[in-house]
C-alpha cells in the first residue's frame, strides 16, 4: 500500500457559490417571465440605519445582486439618529408601495432602536428576510410562508449534497430566530429527526458525533472539533468569525475545518459555502413575494 493510500480521504466541499450561480440564473430567467407577465420587474426595498462599514457591505452587495438578476432596488440609508417613529414610517411607506416586493431592514441597528417592533412592522407578504412572526409561524405549522434565507440556503445545499433527507439524524447547534430555530423546522419539515443544540447542551460532542448532518450555527470559532464528526455526516457551516493569523484577520466557522474535513462526507467552506447562498436566497424569496402578490405561480 502506498503512502497515499494510507491518507484519510477528506470531505469533498460543498461549494456555495457554483450553488448560488446556478440558483441565481434560474431566477434571471423567471425575473425575465414575471416582467413578460406583469410589466414590471419584482422591486427589492433595503434599509440601512447608520454606517456601519460591514452592514454597508452587505446592502450593496444585495442591491449589486437584485439588478445583475434584472430586478429594481431600492436602497434607502438613515442617519444613525432617526427615531423609532422615523424608521416605521419608511417600513409603512414601503409596505403600501406597490413597486415594492421585499423588504428587508439591515440587522442589527443601532441602540435605542427596537429591532422587534420594526419587524414586526414590515408586511408578512413582503418579509424577505422571514423573521416576520406571521411567517415564523407559517413554517412552524408547514403552511406557505417566507423562509430566513440563511436556512433556506443551507437546506438547497443538503438536498443538492444528499438528495432525500428523509430519515436523517440532525443536529442544528444554534437557537437563534435568524438561523437555529427555523433551521430545524426546516429539517424537520424535510422528515429528519432533529436535535437544537446550543452552548449549554449537555455532552455536545456526544450529541454531534450521533448526526448524519450538522449544522452550526454559533458564531465561535472552532466550538465544533474535527473529532466530533460521525464519519461520513454532512457538515453545514454558518458561522463566521474573524481570527488574527500572521498579523492579519481571517474569515473561519464554527467547526474546525481540518479535523472536519477528514471524517465528514461533505463540508461546507468559510469562507465560500453558505455565504452566497443566503444572498441568493434574498433574491429567491423577492421573486416568490412578487409571484404571490401578483397571483402567479411561485418561483421553485
Amino acid at each position: 500500500m502506498t503512502a497515499a493510500e494510507h491518507q484519510p480521504a477528506r470531505a469533498a466541499i460543498i461549494d456555495g457559490r457554483a450553488h448560488a450561480d446556478a440558483l441565481g440564473a434560474r431566477i434571471a430567467q423567471q425575473v425575465q417571465d414575471f416582467a413578460r407577465h406583469t410589466g414590471r420587474r419584482p422591486g427589492l426595498a433595503v434599509v440601512l440605519v447608520g454606517t456601519d462599514p460591514a452592514s454597508e457591505v452587505y446592502v450593496r452587495s444585495k442591491g449589486r445582486m437584485a439588478r445583475k438578476l434584472g430586478m429594481e432596488s431600492f436602497e434607502h440609508v438613515l442617519p444613525e439618529t432617526v427615531s423609532q417613529a422615523g424608521l416605521l414610517a419608511l417600513v409603512e411607506q414601503l409596505n403600501g408601495d406597490d413597486t415594492v416586493d421585499g423588504i428587508l431592514v439591515q440587522l442589527p441597528l443601532p441602540q435605542g432602536l427596537d429591532s422587534l417592533a420594526v419587524i414586526e412592522a414590515i408586511d408578512p407578504a413582503k418579509d424577505v428576510d422571514g423573521l416576520h412572526p406571521v411567517n415564523a409561524g407559517y413554517l412552524a405549522s408547514g403552511l406557505p410562508g417566507l423562509v430566513s434565507c440563511t436556512p433556506l440556503g443551507c437546506l438547497m445545499l443538503l438536498k443538492e449534497s444528499l438528495g432525500d433527507l428523509a430519515g436523517l439524524d440532525a443536529i442544528v447547534v444554534g437557537r437563534s430566530i435568524l438561523v437555529g430555530k427555523p433551521m430545524a423546522q426546516l429539517l424537520l419539515a424535510a422528515n429528519c429527526t432533529v436535535t437544537l443544540a446550543h452552548s449549554r447542551t449537555v455532552d455536545l460532542a456526544g450529541k454531534v458525533g450521533r448526526a448524519d448532518i450538522v449544522v452550526a450555527a454559533v458564531g465561535s470559532a472552532g466550538m465544533i472539533r474535527g473529532e466530533w464528526i460521525k464519519p461520513g455526516a454532512t457538515v453545514i457551516d454558518v458561522g463566521t468569525s474573524r481570527v488574527p493569523l500572521n498579523g492579519k484577520n481571517h474569515l473561519v466557522g464554527d467547526v474546525d475545518f481540518a479535523g472536519a474535513s477528514l471524517r465528514a462526507r461533505a463540508i461546507t467552506p468559510v469562507p465560500g459555502g453558505v455565504g452566497p447562498m443566503t444572498i441568493m436566497t434574498l433574491m429567491h424569496n423577492t421573486l416568490i413575494a412578487a409571484c404571490r402578490r401578483a397571483g402567479l405561480p411561485a418561483f421553485n
